[in-house]
C-alpha cells in the first residue's frame, strides 16, 4: 500500500488487507540496506491473525521514494509521520538492527504513539567497521559480501536451514543488489553515529522485548546487555542457532517469540 509522507511515496506491505481502525497495528521496520520483504513470514502471520500490519520501506529503500534518511532520529520521526499518513493513532513497533534503534528512538520521542516495541538483532552502540563503511561508501560489492557473511551465523553455508532449498547467502546478496547507490552506506553510518540509545531507552515506558541471535556476529548479545538494563523493564529471548538475520535463520522461533509477546497485549 502506498502512502504520502513528506510529499513522497512511502510503501508499506499490509498483508493484502485494508487497514481497520478497530484492530491493533504492528509496524515492522527493516535494517540497513533491507526492505519490507525481510519481514515476509512475520508480517503475513499477524496480518492474517487480527492485526493491521505495516511492513515499511524506509525512504530510498524498496518501493519508497526519496533519499535515505541520515540519522536514526530522522527515521523515528518518519515512522511517526507514516502513522499519521495511515490514519493510525497508536501502534506497536518491531524493528531489526537499524530498525530496532529506530523503534527505541520512536518510542522515546513519541511515547503516546507507541504501544510496545520488539527489538531484533540489536546492540548498542552499533558501531560499524571502517572497512565496511568505506566499501559501502564506494558502492563496492565487497560491502555486500561483508554484510552477507557477517549477517549470518557461521553454520549458514553448511546448510541446515529450516526452509528447504533456501540459499541464505544468495537471497541476501540479491536483496542488496537491488539497492540504489549510497543507500547501504547511509544506513550503516546512521547506526554507527547513533549516540542516544541509553538515554532514549531510559525514557521508554512501554513493554519491550529483545530477540537476539546467539551466533550474531554483527550485534553480539553481550553488546546488548547495557541496552537491556537501560530500559525500565525488558524481556529477552535468545535464539541459539541464529545469527543477525534471525527472521530468516530461525523463522519459526522468531515468530513464536513475537506471538508470545503480543499475546500479553492489553488495550491499556
Amino acid at each position: 500500500m502506498d502512502f504520502s509522507v513528506d510529499g513522497q511515496r512511502a510503501f508499506a506491505y499490509t498483508a493484502a488487507h485494508e487497514l481497520d481502525p478497530a484492530k491493533p497495528t504492528i509496524v515492522f521496520v527493516h535494517g540497513a540496506g533491507l526492505d519490507h520483504s525481510w519481514w515476509g513470514l512475520q508480517s503475513r502471520y499477524f496480518g492474517y491473525h487480527g492485526y493491521n500490519v505495516l511492513a515499511v520501506d524506509l525512504p530510498g529503500h524498496g518501493r519508497s521514494d526519496g533519499a535515505p534518511l541520515a540519522s536514526v532520529e530522522a527515521m523515528a520521526d518518519w515512522v511517526a509521520r507514516l502513522l499519521d499518513a495511515a490514519g493510525i493513532e497508536r501502534a506497536a513497533l518491531v524493528g531489526h538492527s537499524m530498525g530496532a534503534l529506530t523503534a527505541i528512538e520512536c518510542a522515546a520521542r513519541h511515547p503516546a504513539r507507541v504501544a510496545r516495541i520488539a527489538l531484533l538483532g540489536v546492540a548498542y552502540p552499533m558501531k560499524v567497521s571502517a572497512a565496511f563503511l568505506d566499501a559501502a561508501g564506494r558502492n563496492d560489492p565487497a560491502a555486500f559480501d561483508m554484510d552477507t557473511i557477517w549477517g549470518h551465523a557461521p553454520r549458514v553455508p553448511l546448510g541446515g536451514n529450516p526452509n528447504p532449498g533456501m540459499w541464505m547467502y544468495g537471497d541476501t546478496l540479491a536483496r542488496l543488489g537491488r539497492l540504489r547507490p549510497g543507500v547501504l552506506h547511509a544506513g550503516l553510518k546512521a547506526c554507527n553515529d547513533y549516540a542516544a540509545g541509553l538515554e532514549s531507552a531510559a525514557k521508554v515506558a512501554c513493554p519491550v522485548l529483545f530477540i537476539l541471535g546467539h551466533r550474531d556476529l554483527m550485534a553480539p548479545p553481550r553488546n546488548a546487555a547495557g541496552l537491556v538494563k537501560a530500559f525500565k523493564s525488558a524481556q529477552t529471548v535468545l535464539l541459539p542457532p541464529a545469527g543477525h538475520s534471525l527472521m530468516a535463520e530461525a523463522p519459526d522461533a522468531t515468530l513464536d517469540a513475537l506471538i508470545a509477546f503480543f499475546s500479553t497485549e492489553t488495550t491499556s
